[in-house]
């Protein structure tokens, strides 16, 4: 790992510090024993806990670097176990579960002192040169990346964000804004860790107390339970993606998010699904 890892903590626009991470950094992990690896954290703007794409990502990462070469991953499913911490780096215990002719799957365990933080299993598949068929097109009422009248929801200098203001269509244009060699493996890693940052909204738009702007993100406490991609195509995450996410409603506090992620050009990258956690803050009126 580079010295770059430890730079100093600057105040981003809500006043909060955080550290200058590349993400090219928080994907290089450092090994430790046999099938093990530990990576560093980078602090985010909302509050102490750690991103969990970030670690998402870098658990991809890890599976990753145990996998044969020409096997690249298909999907991916984790669960959320309990919140990290940005203070301490992460241990990525890798499990190697399979290794077929086609197939090669993995099991990893992300830990902290206070921990398991997420367990996440991964696939990977030898490329197979079969039939791509893409489900359809980009929606046709996503405004563009670039339109005005977009609310930037960016933070750090990780991740650049836009969505509309309004409630339709329900969805966010992501992309980073520091860049990644391109490495198929690398960019799925990286698509792992946007991934985590579009699914809250959609389902805190189905809440009766939803007031439907941006603003009422601070009625409620949520958090992600569990995530699930599916990668379609390889893609250059420099570059906006649309993630057009739908609600499946809520119950017992939990809300399940699905969407489709598409790159600039309309092409269907990856589908992903996730349940999060969304309670009403009674502390506030």
């Amino acid at each position: 790992m580079t010295s770059s890892t430890a730079s100093s903590p600057r105040p981003d626009g809500h006043g909060v510090r955080i550290r200058d991470v590349p993400l090219s950094d928080l994907l290089t992990l450092e090994p430790h024993g046999p099938d093990t690896y530990v990576g560093i954290t980078a602090r985010y703007p909302w509050n102490d806990r750690l991103y969990g794409g970030q670690v998402i990502a870098q658990a991809l990462a890890a599976a990753g670097a145990t996998v044969p070469g020409d096997r690249g991953v298909h999907s991916l499913h984790a669960y959320f176990i309990r919140p990290g911490t940005h203070e301490e780096p992460v241990r990525l215990e890798v499990e190697r579960l399979r290794d077929g002719r086609s197939f090669s799957t993995r099991q990893v365990v992300a830990r902290q002192s206070s921990g398991a933080i997420l367990n996440l299993s991964a696939s990977f598949q030898v490329h197979e040169e079969e039939a791509d068929v893409p489900v359809g097109p980009m929606p046709l009422d996503v405004p563009p990346a670039d339109d005005p009248d977009l609310v930037d929801q960016g933070w750090g200098h990780l991740l650049d964000r836009r969505a509309p203001a309004g409630a339709e269509p329900v969805g966010c244009w992501a992309r980073l804004r520091t860049g990644l060699a391109q490495d198929p493996a690398l960019q799925a890693c990286a698509l792992a860790f946007m991934s985590d940052a579009a699914p809250t909204r959609p389902a805190r738009l189905r809440h009766p107390e939803a007031r439907g702007d941006h603003q009422d993100r601070h009625r409620f406490q949520g958090a992600s339970l569990d995530h699930a991609m599916w990668f379609h195509r390889p893609t250059d995450t420099t570059q906006w993606h649309w993630f057009a996410m739908r609600s499946h409603g809520l119950s017992g506090g939990r809300g399940v998010v699905s969407g489709d992620v598409f790159d600039v050009s309309g092409r269907h990258v990856a589908t992903l699904a996730q349940q999060v956690l969304l309670r009403r803050d009674r502390r506030i009126p």
